[in-house]
């Protein structure tokens, strides 16, 4: 087989292996403008300081719903548990901002929003996670 053979050949691996790769790779993180398009994201240009408490029995909830929400684009500053148990997710709105609240609420459905103000202005929303919360099926890292 003639080197120019060979290598037409090897180019043909790499396309038929790459396309499909790279339009996993698109459908699973979506192009910049679907991105942005989705409510649950956390709006451009903005960063919004998350606090995520996991109010449940599963250990480790806290830890995925931070790596979905920095997925989303959050800023997750701070994560624990707390003792009492709960159903439902709260997302408490602690800066005045009810877009970011509504938004992080539609990420982690089922979810409802309380607003308390917060003069530190260190964290702009705190989550207290339900155990009628569940990850998304996907797998969160590359």
């Amino acid at each position: 087989m003639s080197p120019a053979r060979r290598i037409l050949g090897l180019v043909g691996i790499v396309v038929l292996l790459g396309v499909p790769i790279a339009m996993a790779t698109v459908r699973r993180h979506g192009s910049g403008a679907s991105r942005a398009a989705n409510p649950a994201h956390a709006p451009p240009g903005v960063r919004v300081r998350v606090q995520v408490l996991n109010g449940t029995k599963t250990h480790g909830l806290a830890q995925q719903a931070t790596t979905y929400l920095r997925d989303l684009g959050y800023d997750v500053v701070e994560t624990g548990t707390v003792v009492s148990s709960r159903d439902t997710t709260v997302v408490l709105d602690l800066s005045g901002h009810p877009d970011w609240a509504s938004r992080i609420a539609r990420a982690l459905e089922p979810a409802r929003i309380e607003t308390r103000t917060d003069s530190s202005r260190y964290l702009d929303v705190a989550i207290v996670l339900g155990s009628a919360w569940r990850p998304p099926p996907e797998s969160f890292d590359p």
